[in-house]
């Protein structure tokens, strides 16, 4: 849903035409993938920061400038396995979540890597495979929110400010661009205050760049309470952020496939745009892994595609590229959701749930 009399990147009619014909696939976590590798210290320093004075270890984004192959060996995997889609490896890269390991100043340089290893995986993909690949550049929810107190004591508190977060997501998603990214994915949200400020300094980019991308938008939903850490209900959310003319909203993280359904059934049922879904492999279980099997994964998701509640699936943690392929073979053939033709004309507003006023 662009703004009008603004001049589109070509991406916008592409990823629709992908949208429509079918649903599209999405590629899995970065995360978990490197986790499973067991990196060592010397691992993530690499070359670039042998005399570095923090820790790196657990540093995923940072491996962008110092293990490019095994980012982009993870993206060639879940290409092979049938993603459409494959997203930066980018989920920490904010200036805010870098200063953490005391490497805040290469975050532009993070951003850019990352955008670049992952085109280079697409259009490895396009001519291994003969179908069109997109470069998401993700945007994670930042280490820090803007909504509520880490300090218990003192409730007014916060640790991070509207402007620092919008000039921390103004810088990554420059990178990401300048990089190769073709859409903006602000991802995992917790806080929709959060999502606001990375909308907001999206807006700020665009207006610099020839012509606007595509924008996602993805929330996580807590628990079984259905809202976000912040306290929105799924409606709340998209009224919270349906200004911003995203090209899809949708739901990864925190939950498995199972527990989101009633969520993904709401949002299918008021949102405007197109509707994406990528779950945990299940619940983490009592040692921090993912149980849920590929086949497990891939009904699940069937399910919500015969539904007709979805145009884009995948994984979040815990998945791989067997859960990739597994999904992408369970929906090939079911129909997309359709955008809705008709919307009626009402005031639709937000707290920590919706109010709309006909």
């Amino acid at each position: 849903m662009p703004v009008p009399n603004q001049l589109l990147s070509p991406v916008f009619a592409e990823l629709t035409r992908l949208f429509e014909q079918r649903i599209a696939i999405i590629e899995g976590p970065k995360g978990t993938m490197v986790q499973a590798r067991r990196l060592s210290e010397a691992d993530f320093r690499g070359r670039c920061f042998c005399s570095h004075p923090h820790d790196l270890a657990g540093d995923n984004d940072i491996l962008c400038l110092t293990q490019p192959d095994i980012i982009d060996g993870i993206h060639r995997a879940f290409i092979e396995a049938g993603a459409d889609l494959v997203s930066t490896n980018t989920f920490n890269a904010t200036r805010i979540s870098q200063s953490d390991y005391q490497t805040d100043s290469y975050a532009p340089d993070i951003n850019r890597a990352a955008a670049q290893i992952c085109a280079r995986a697409a259009r490895w993909g396009e001519a291994q495979f003969g179908r069109r690949i997109f470069v998401a550049g993700a945007l994670g929810p930042t280490s820090r929110t803007a909504s509520l107190s880490p300090d218990v004591n003192r409730p007014d508190f916060r640790a991070v400010t509207f402007d620092q977060l919008v000039a921390a997501y103004y810088e990554a998603a420059r990178g990401l661009v300048d990089g190769g990214a073709e859409i903006l994915l602000v991802e995992t949200i917790f806080d929709t205050l959060n999502a606001k400020a990375a909308l907001f300094a999206i807006e700020n980019l665009f207006d610099e760049l020839p012509a606007r991308l595509p924008v996602m938008v993805s929330v996580t939903i807590s628990d079984a309470s259905g809202r976000t850490l912040s306290g929105q209900t799924m409606e709340a959310f998209y009224n919270s952020i349906v200004h911003a003319r995203p090209f899809s909203v949708g739901i990864n993280c925190a939950l498995g496939g199972k527990q989101m359904r009633p969520y993904v059934e709401e949002l299918a049922r008021i949102a405007g745009c197109y509707v994406t879904c990528y779950p945990n492999a299940g619940l983490p279980n009592a040692f921090g892994g993912y149980d849920e099997t590929p086949a497990e994964m891939a009904a699940t998701l069937a399910e919500f595609a015969a539904n007709g509640w979805v145009n884009l699936v995948g994984g979040c943690c815990g998945s791989t590229p067997a859960h990739i392929n597994a999904i992408a073979t369970a929906v090939k053939g079911l129909k997309p959701r359709a955008l809705p033709t008709t919307t009626a004309g009402a005031l639709r507003l937000s707290g920590l749930e919706p109010l709309t006023i006909s």
